[in-house]
């Protein structure tokens, strides 16, 4: 597990939450968009990595794609990071199943896979507006989860 993955779910656990800042990372979308850490200072993040293979990956979009809708209006930036496929195995994907809400990022284009290395898919980081972490979520949870995962950042649904 990396120190990602460990500090993540060390935070979720513990009482007195430990300094559980994202380091800096690069990453470029699709479309050519640079979208690193620095960048998106001052907004939250939600970053989904996923794989086209993977089966809750997929069914996970349609939620994603959702939630970055919804809370659009409250800054929140969707970083959806391929993992360890090609930039042209990806584009032939989204021609299928396109993807409007989320920012699609390449694993060539980003060093976040190799930094957060999740150990299954879909694998979720939230990141507050100061770029800290403040929870991570592995496998699919569902609109549930990825609410509960929101919440952490602030992110609620209007009552």
């Amino acid at each position: 597990m990396t120190w990602i993955a460990t500090l993540a779910a060390l935070t979720l656990m513990a009482q007195d939450k430990p300094d559980r800042t994202m380091p800096v990372f690069q990453a470029k979308t699709l479309a050519g968009e640079d979208v690193g850490k620095l960048k998106l200072h001052g907004k939250p993040v939600l970053i989904q990595l996923w794989a086209t293979w993977c089966g809750y990956c997929r069914r996970d979009e349609t939620v994603v794609e959702k939630l970055a809708d919804e809370f659009r209006k409250d800054g929140l930036v969707v970083l959806a990071v391929n993992t360890k496929e090609s930039r042209q195995k990806v584009e032939t994907y989204l021609k299928e199943r396109p993807r409007k809400a989320v920012k699609v990022i390449a694993d060539e284009d980003s060093d976040l896979p190799e930094m957060i290395q999740p150990q299954g898919f879909p694998f979720y980081v939230v990141l507050d507006k100061e770029g800290k972490i403040q929870g991570a979520m592995p496998g699919s949870g569902g609109e549930p989860g990825l609410r509960e995962l929101l919440d952490f950042i602030g992110l609620k649904r209007p009552d």
